[in-house]
């Protein structure tokens, strides 16, 4: 296994610990050019793997919520109206668009609080609205607005909770915007001072944590440029570029104030709130990584730069808006530079992306790298110490309890911030989820979620009631990340003897051309003018017998499955090219002797053919044209043909192939119901044909093959979403595994769950019935249980999106983006492989198991055949913990696929230019077959009896009678010319004596 990637030192404790050395330390801009060619050069795919480990001792968390979105109150205790208010009471707006009840947390402090408690947090970030303290926006406080914050600030003391609080989020008071203009006044920076020493006098014993605005980017882009948000003035860029350089001056007017006045008293830290999105290069080219860097300038070094490097706006805003943007003088550039105690991030959907103009993006590619953007603002801003006080994604507005879309955003969130700790040396000392309940969503009203606890907006007393994300944050803080778990952990061993191993082909390349040899045409060489052969007609020689050795195709397929070192090789019959018309009428004798050299080539070198009698293919299923143009499954004529075929191929092939497979991967997404029955019908008739008939003489063994991916809960804590993935897999598993494994009958959660749709819904859907017969010829008509497994999905019961939503069966398709996914978007999920296996045990009991496909595609080109390396390795690993720990009856394992002709990117050979190369997978695998799975440097020698496969030099010499005769022939007449030449050249030297 590859070795884990280095971890660095321990980072330092947070910022709350830490002395309180004024202004940080100041770097040289544009080190964060370099980030996306170091991201670009990472290990693949070690570096995307999901990284088990814990955050720093003393890490914060905790959860976050703004005033107007969540306070309500609009009106009460003496609140003055804000720019939002205004807005949401427009006219023509709609009813109810604002935040005028929201989640009513201005009467719920308490309901609120307890949130925080059971959450388990460290801090709080919650905003302060202006107009509830100073309802003008300037003038004598209000009183009620000052004790209701007081009431929060106690509570939170009591509960030993963090309070980081927002002086301003966007909730400017409207008689600043009507009187003033807003911010687009100069007089806005001392206005704002004043209200922030209002906060700092009463409120700063308080709190040791201050941010004195949030996503300044938002409040003078889209309230002042295009109007998009309150106050919507449509002022245009040059507007919007004033508004930000008094928003700040305003900031830096505010940590002057407390820098100079409150901090030797209060000990605390101010900075402020910036957000930004991520971006990354079309094309690895210098110059699209420039624009990368501009766009990163443009959104969030707009407000970064001046604060955290040099008093000035970035060199690319400077150069490419000429006198759009405002100048700072030198003092002013001086005031500003350094007035900031922490890096305070905001990274999310609605901030980050849905609001970022798509003129910011200079031509680029957004992305949701959170890990990436931290490492910039690392190499950009000198190191600062990181505090993320917001971060999340969303879920539909009709999501309630089982917010699963939430907690994957939240755990590859969480998870690159962890591997910027660790990997990247990036100091994060806190992070905040947005948000600590549901509230209002800005521009997209009530139409999203993005609270820990749920609210009914329609209900009088607004309970919070806990989503699955409250467990799933609850015990993540408890264990301060994500702990190493032992089931995680790859594991040391063998397979037993006899364990098969195998490699996949759907369909072998199958090339009948004949020799020279088999033409019994005469032709005369045409020496004087064409050169050329011209047949002769009506001209014929006597025809030879059919020889293996006249297919070259076999001999180079065999060649390449012997240097892998497998003991098995498991391919599909064509049904519709052997029986083309359906029946024995016509039959493709040159085909089946084809089939018959191949098995009886694998058996000459040692490797049992595994032989499907059909697989379903995209043409016609695969089947005789005249079954698929007549119903094809759905006909019951097609179960008496598919009893006649097994017998001819059972009787043609039979010597040759002990292993068979009646039908391989039967996809039940694409079956009726009534197919599935004809299906099955046929699989027992043939199963029984063979059991009663060919079994004896034969002694091979046979059953089906099912597609099988295993089905997870999206919400591991809902009970729900575990009722859905339960159903799943009866009605992908289950649906022709039961009858056949189990009780002979159809499972009771299908029945079940059909019968309630075509109740509620009218539908009619009917799953046909067996007879008592019919159940008894089915049950038990199996040898060993095959299934092919790919990777794992994840099921909710909660609508969320409506592409990857199944109304049939109830169930909403989820994405865990943690997961390590292929180019063709399959997740590659190794565990899934072990439940799947003791989901089968627990099921059907003790029965042989064979894994007889498991593969995933890769792009050679880019990542050069190592994700497929991964992915064998650790498939197999789990495969052997089934096997080991949990004691599955687990017989073979075969990789899908043999070659990437048949198989495009899933091939453990590369086809190109008619030429087949072994991949770095195909020689890992070899390793592991010679190994027998992982053994430890303890693990002693397994002696295995040598198999002997039956007689092969006796099925050598039966299956090659004619070329013996003929090798023996020319023995014979090399002896008896070797006789005369001898005896003539002895009268010859008598003579000349």
């Amino acid at each position: 296994a590859a070795p884990p990637l280095p971890l660095p030192l321990p980072l330092p404790l947070p910022l709350l610990l830490l002395p309180l050395l004024g202004r940080p330390l100041l770097g040289a801009p544009g080190q964060g050019a370099g980030t996306w060619s170091r991201f670009a050069r990472l290990p693949y795919p070690r570096d995307q793997l999901f990284l088990y480990d814990t955050f720093p001792d003393g890490f914060l968390w905790g959860a976050g919520s703004s005033a107007y979105q969540t306070e309500g109150g609009w009106r009460q205790g003496g609140k003055g109206p804000s720019v939002w208010d205004a807005f949401a009471h427009r006219p023509g707006a709609p009813a109810a668009a604002g935040g005028d009840v929201a989640s009513d947390s201005y009467n719920n402090v308490f309901r609120d609080a307890e949130g925080l408690r059971r959450l388990g947090v460290s801090h709080y970030r919650f905003s302060l609205a202006w107009a509830r303290l100073l309802p003008n926006g300037t003038g004598p406080p209000n009183p009620a607005g000052l004790a209701h914050y007081g009431r929060l600030l106690d509570r939170l003391r009591q509960l030993r909770i963090e309070p980081v609080v927002t002086l301003y989020h966007w909730d400017l008071p409207r008689g600043l915007q009507d009187g003033l203009g807003g911010w687009a006044s100069p007089a806005l920076p001392q206005l704002f001072r004043d209200y922030a020493e209002l906060c700092f006098r009463h409120f700063g014993g308080r709190v040791r944590y201050w941010l004195t605005m949030d996503n300044p980017y938002v409040v003078a882009w889209h309230g002042y440029g295009t109007g998009r948000l309150p106050p919507g003035v449509r002022g245009g860029p040059r507007l919007g570029y004033r508004a930000a350089h008094h928003l700040l001056q305003a900031h830096a007017k505010v940590w002057h104030l407390y820098n100079d006045h409150f901090r030797p008293t209060q000990k605390g830290k101010v900075s402020i709130a910036l957000s930004s999105h991520w971006i990354k290069p079309q094309h690895m080219t210098e110059k699209n990584i420039k624009e990368c860097q501009k766009s990163l300038d443009f959104v969030l070094g707009w407000f970064a730069k001046p604060i955290f490097i040099d008093g000035d706006y970035p060199e690319s805003m400077r150069s490419n808006l000429s006198s759009l943007l405002p100048q700072f003088s030198e003092a002013e550039k001086k005031y500003i530079k350094g007035t900031a105690d922490f890096f305070a991030l905001s990274f999310g959907a609605t901030l980050s992306f849905q609001l970022l103009d798509s003129h910011m993006k200079f031509q680029q590619l957004e992305s949701i790298s959170l890990r990436q953007l931290l490492y910039w603002i690392n190499a950009e801003y000198n190191s600062p110490q990181i505090f993320i006080v917001e971060n999340s994604w969303f879920v539909s507005g009709s999501t309630k309890r089982d917010d699963a879309k939430y907690i994957y955003y939240l755990k590859k969130f969480i998870m690159e911030t962890l591997k910027a700790i660790r990997y990247d040396g990036v100091n994060v000392f806190g992070y905040t989820v947005w948000s600590l309940l549901d509230g209002f969503e800005w521009h997209r009203g009530y139409s999203i979620r993005r609270g820990l606890f749920y609210v009914d907006f329609q209900s009088h007393d607004k309970k919070l009631m806990p989503k699955s994300s409250v467990l799933f944050y609850q015990k993540l803080i408890e264990k301060n990340g994500f702990p190493p778990l032992p089931e995680n952990q790859p594991i040391e061993g063998i397979f037993p003897c006899g364990f098969a191993w195998g490699i996949v082909d759907n369909y072998i390349q199958v090339d009948t051309t004949p020799t020279q040899f088999l033409d019994s045409n005469v032709y005369v060489w045409d020496v004087h003018q064409t050169k050329k052969l011209i047949k002769v007609d009506g001209v014929f020689t006597s025809q030879r017998k059919r020889h293996c050795v006249d297919f070259a195709a076999i001999r180079l397929q065999i060649s390449l499955l012997q240097e892998m070192h497998v003991t098995h090789f498991h391919f599909s019959l064509k049904w519709s090219l052997i029986l083309p018309l359906g029946n024995l009428s016509v039959i493709n004798h040159t085909l089946v002797h084809y089939y018959q050299c191949f098995a009886s080539e694998l058996l000459r070198v040692n490797i049992t053919p595994v032989v499907a009698l059909w697989q379903p293919m995209a043409e016609n299923q695969e089947l005789p044209v005249s079954l698929a143009k007549n119903g094809a499954w759905e006909n019951p004529e097609a179960i008496q043909a598919f009893v006649e075929y097994a017998k001819f191929c059972f009787t043609s092939l039979g010597d040759h192939v002990k292993f068979w497979i009646t039908m391989n991967e039967p996809s039940v997404k694409n079956l009726t119901y009534t197919a599935g029955h004809n299906l099955l019908k046929a699989h027992a008739k043939a199963w029984h044909l063979y059991d009663k008939e060919f079994r004896r003489s034969q002694k091979g063994k046979i059953s089906i093959a099912l597609q099988a991916d295993w089905v997870e809960p999206a919400c591991p804590f809902s009970r729900n979403d575990q009722e859905v993935a339960d159903r799943i897999l009866e009605f992908d598993i289950g649906w022709l595994a039961e009858p056949i494994f189990g009780n002979g009958d159809y499972p009771q959660v299908m029945r079940a769950w059909l019968h309630r749709r075509n109740s509620i819904d009218l539908y009619n859907f009917h799953l046909p019935s067996f007879s008592e017969d019919e159940k008894k010829l089915i049950q038990g008509s199996f040898d060993f249980f095959a299934l092919s497994h790919y990777t794992t999905t994840l099921v909710g019961w909660e609508k969320e999106d409506a592409v990857k939503y199944d109304h049939y069966l109830e169930v909403q398709m989820i994405n865990d983006i943690t997961w390590l996914h292929s180019p063709g978007r399959a997740a590659v999920v190794p565990w899934g492989l072990r439940k799947l296996l003791k989901w089968v045990k627990s099921k059907y009991g003790d029965v042989p198991i064979y894994v007889l496909a498991n593969g995933i595609d890769d792009d050679q080109n880019v990542v050069h055949d190592k994700l497929r390396v991964y992915y064998i390795q650790n498939y197999i690993n789990e495969a052997l913990k089934a096997y080991t720990l949990d004691n599955i009856n687990l017989k073979g394992y075969f990789v899908y696929s043999f070659n990437d002709k048949t198989a495009p990117k899933y091939g453990l050979y590369s086809y190109v230019a008619n030429q087949y190369e072994p991949k770095p997978s195909m020689k890992h695998y070899r390793e592991i077959i010679d190994n027998n799975g992982f053994p430890s440097p303890e693990t002693p020698d397994l002696l295995c009896p040598e198999e002997v496969a039956s007689c092969p030099e006796c099925h050598f010499f039966r299956t090659r009678k004619s070329l013996l005769a003929f090798i023996s022939f020319i023995f014979v007449a090399f002896i008896v010319t070797m006789c005369f030449i001898t005896y003539y050249s002895k009268r010859v030297e008598r003579r000349y004596k």
